[in-house]
């Protein structure tokens, strides 16, 4: 049986934005000097806020780092909420300007070869993921691995041989575009960043169960995977 994930409880969400920011700066400069770049990978909604922003500001080789997305709604930038239009309001600032972006939505394609091209794109790009920041849901999903997700079966496949799909679920008001469970747990340091005691006990659950999306990726990460937290 897989053992459970480190956790790390913060006394308050600015000292786990200042700490998991100084951590991910140092893994990413570990990337760069060891592969001469580095691929970034964040989650999306109003948790890693701070911590986005903390990060914008640290010193680093910014020119060397990729960023890019868990997971996207098919919905343009300009959408409010958009994973892509959260990054640009807070991790590509200040001092993050210089990295590149790397989108998962594209206005002239479908969702289907939008999810094409991304993959070939990233793959082409610098995958393995250098650091990962995940986020998870209530129901336990990560990124957009929804429990009643439509090709969840799919996405979670130990060996599954995409690198994106597209997810529809119920009660998502529109499809995404969602890094499949191999890609995820592939990362070279993996951090799930959660707050408030709702989430500890969904997480709980899901590692008690070991059947939920999120208890799944972390179960396939090992040793490489965090948990961040704070009430």
């Amino acid at each position: 049986m897989p053992a459970d994930p480190r956790i790390t409880t913060h006394a308050s969400a600015a000292a786990l934005a200042d700490s998991l920011a100084a951590q991910i700066q140092a893994e990413l400069q570990q990337a760069i000097a060891a592969r001469g770049k580095a691929l970034l990978v964040i989650s999306g909604g109003s948790t890693p806020r701070r911590l986005l922003e903390t990060l914008s500001q640290t010193s680093l080789d910014w020119s060397a780092v990729t960023v890019t997305l868990a997971d996207e709604r098919w919905v343009p930038n300009s959408d409010p909420r958009s994973n892509a239009a959260l990054a640009e309001q807070t991790l590509l600032r200040n001092a993050a300007t210089a990295a590149r972006f790397l989108p998962m939505f594209r206005d002239d394609l479908d969702i289907d070869d939008a999810a094409r091209e991304y993959s070939t794109a990233l793959y082409d790009c610098c995958l393995p993921i250098d650091v990962l920041l995940l986020g998870m849901g209530n129901d336990g999903h990560t990124a957009s691995l929804f429990p009643q997700g439509d090709q969840l079966s799919r996405a979670m496949a130990p060996h599954c041989s995409d690198i994106a799909l597209p997810m529809h679920a119920p009660g998502a008001p529109e499809p995404r575009i969602t890094l499949t469970l191999p890609t995820l747990a592939s990362a070279r340091h993996i951090h799930l960043h959660i707050e408030g005691q709702g989430k500890q006990q969904v997480l709980r659950h899901a590692l008690a169960s070991r059947d939920l999306p999120i208890a799944r990726v972390l179960a396939a990460a090992g040793a490489r995977a965090d948990v961040h937290t704070c009430d």
